[in-house]
């Protein structure tokens, strides 16, 4: 009977690109003859290197008898808005705001984005100053600008948040508007530096096209709200222009610390919550690619294995420590968005053919650890506490976007290191005690979730490896709180805490999948 099957198999390392070999696997599985099989279509790939013998994982969609339907087309088609549509200003151009103003726009409201920093190419410009001469532009650097955090620093896509939402529409939003298809398929998708910022660009031009409207360098200074403070009517910004609408999308990500500000000054409710801090932690990456797919050390990785990646997490006296956004054939670069601060973060081109690997390397945080600053910085205390770091990380790197470093070996031993690793990091770093500059529940932690680390993977703990600080931008330490049905402020109607930056996301995939759920929202009540 002919039919449309899907279909698993796993295959050997050398033979994962023999489509003849799937052919006649299929067959077995499916009990036909193999020239039944008309038409194979990889759906999904994956690779297990937990053994020495490497498997490759595939899912097929499989036409026994009968071809298979076309392939979809991923195109971006929008419809154009009637004047009279209910306007939502959306704070922030990021992966939540942007998906906030696609999905408005397809419920027929109009979204108007303020983004405090630049478009994609002027921000691409802005970098070279960080890079070269450790100068942070304040307004438009890795954290800031359109896009949001992950334009420059990765565009990993990979997420577990698998029942927040639709993710495959979000992975079919991003190829409609010029990523690569292959990001359909790979089970951890990542489209890259490199690639992410045309298609950022991409969407931008689908929301003008549609009728909604963008706005950079447009710094929001105030929220509007009615005289008894219980309606959000809009938001001013720095120039006096006021942006009024039916709803507030407010997803400014983990980094725009003024906006926690403002809602303190303006008595808008906020929650502390636990976040992580650490380093980041850097290897050369054929070390990693040998430890992961078992081969010794000096032999070339096989063509058909990417750069290797890991995870790694435990529990350490009641705390997480785990790897945090590991980067393959990746580059460690300088995410400050002040001046007198070191903050660094991870990324990958799509290629992935970077001589490191990095990761983040964190431990939990809870607001009990950061009672110290309480007094003078009250529901602020966790931001004030990264701060701190940050300064310190400036202070020990010696300015300019240098890093304080430091062996792991040397790390574990607690000694000051006499030389460090080469690193991918542009603008330097500087040996420096990181066992004595970070607070001592985080030091202790640390070095025995890398102890263990180490035993589960043997070579990681090497003179090879070292540590940059500091990783501190893992999430927000707030929460803006939300009502569970209508995602409205308890106190504040209309205004639609959305994302990372309120503390319900924690990446490109579930900021995004956010967005488009306050958006939702959003229309649920405006109709």
């Amino acid at each position: 009977m002919n039919r449309i099957e899907t279909v698993d198999i796993i295959v050997a390392i050398d033979r994962s690109e023999d489509e003849d070999f799937w052919r006649k696997k299929v067959a077995r599985k499916l009990r036909v003859h193999p020239k039944q099989v008309q038409e194979l279509r990889l759906r999904k790939h994956s690779i297990d290197a937990r053994q020495k013998d490497i498997k490759v994982q595939l899912r097929l969609e499989v036409g026994v008898g009968m071809a298979l339907p076309p392939e979809p087309l991923y195109e971006s088609r929008y419809p154009k808005l009637a004047s009279s549509a209910k306007r939502v200003v959306i704070v922030g151009c990021g992966p939540a705001g942007m998906f906030a103003a696609l999905k408005a726009i397809e419920l027929g409201m109009k979204p108007v984005i303020l983004e405090r920093g630049k478009d994609a190419s002027a921000r691409r410009f802005d970098l070279a100053p960080l890079l070269r001469e450790g100068k942070v532009i304040e307004d438009s650097n890795y954290c800031f600008g359109e896009g949001g955090a992950g334009t420059f620093s990765d565009g990993k896509l990979y997420t577990r948040a698998t029942k927040r939402g639709p993710v495959r529409d979000v992975y079919e939003t991003f190829v409609a508007h010029g990523a690569p298809s292959k990001i359909l398929i790979d089970a951890h998708p990542h489209i890259g530096s490199n690639l992410l910022p045309n298609v950022v660009k991409a969407m931008r031009a689908s929301i003008i096209a549609s009728g909604g409207e963008v706005h950079f360098e447009t710094k929001v200074v105030e929220f509007l709200t009615s005289a008894d403070g219980k309606v959000m009517r809009g938001v001013a910004t720095a120039d006096g222009t006021e942006f009024v609408g039916d709803a507030v999308i407010l997803a400014t990500g983990h980094s725009a610390r003024d906006i926690y500000q403002l809602l303190a000054k303006q008595s808008i409710l906020m929650e502390q919550k636990t976040f992580a801090v650490g380093v980041r932690i850097e290897h050369p990456q054929p070390l990693i690619d040998s430890i992961q797919y078992h081969y010794q050390r000096g032999l070339e990785r096989p063509r058909i294995l990417p750069a290797a990646s890991y995870r790694l997490a435990c529990k350490i006296g009641g705390r997480g420590v785990h790897s945090f956004c590991m980067c393959p054939g990746g580059f460690i670069v300088p995410a400050a968005t002040e001046n007198d601060e070191v903050v660094v973060n991870g990324m990958s081109l799509s290629r992935r053919d970077s001589a490191y690997a990095n990761s983040g390397m964190v431990v939990s945080v809870d607001p009990d650890d950061t009672r110290d600053f309480a007094p003078e910085h009250g529901i602020l205390s966790g931001v004030a506490f990264q701060k701190s770091l940050e300064v310190a990380a400036s202070v020990h790197g010696g300015g300019k976007q240098k890093a304080p470093g430091q062996r792991v070996t040397d790390f574990l031993e607690e000694r000051v290191s006499s030389s460090l690793p080469s690193t991918s990091y542009f603008p330097g770093l500087n040996a420096s005690p990181l066992h004595e500059v970070m607070p001592s529940f985080i030091v202790s932690r640390m070095q025995t979730g890398l102890r263990k680390f180490g035993k589960g993977m043997h070579g990681y703990i090497t003179e090879e490896a070292g540590l940059i600080g500091f990783e501190t931008r893992t999430s927000s330490p707030l929460r803006i709180p939300r009502n569970e049905g209508d995602m409205q402020h308890p106190e504040i109607a209309g205004l639609y805490p959305c994302a990372e930056g309120a503390g319900y996301a924690g990446g490109i995939i579930s900021a995004a999948l956010d967005g488009i759920k306050c958006a939702e929202a959003v229309a649920a009540v405006a109709v």
